[in-house]
């Protein structure tokens, strides 16, 4: 573990155990998240890189413009 790690599970043993039961949840469910992300991405790379290659295509071919923000 690192010490990075380690303080901030040192600050949150500091909490009520109610609110070490909210964080906990909370870091629980960002791990579930960020696995399940990674999965995403991981299987689609074929349909993104089939989309990257259509978008090049669209812009070299003129067919797009460039985004105004303020226009959103």
């Amino acid at each position: 573990m690192t010490t990075r790690l380690e303080q901030a599970w040192t600050e949150a043993s500091k909490f009520s155990p109610k609110e070490q039961d909210a964080f906990a949840d909370w870091v629980l469910a960002e791990l579930r998240s960020e696995k399940k992300w990674d999965r995403l991405f991981t299987n689609s790379q074929e349909v993104l890189s089939k989309l990257a290659s259509e978008a090049i295509a669209e812009y070299r071919s003129g067919q797009t413009k460039e985004l105004n923000p303020d226009q959103l």
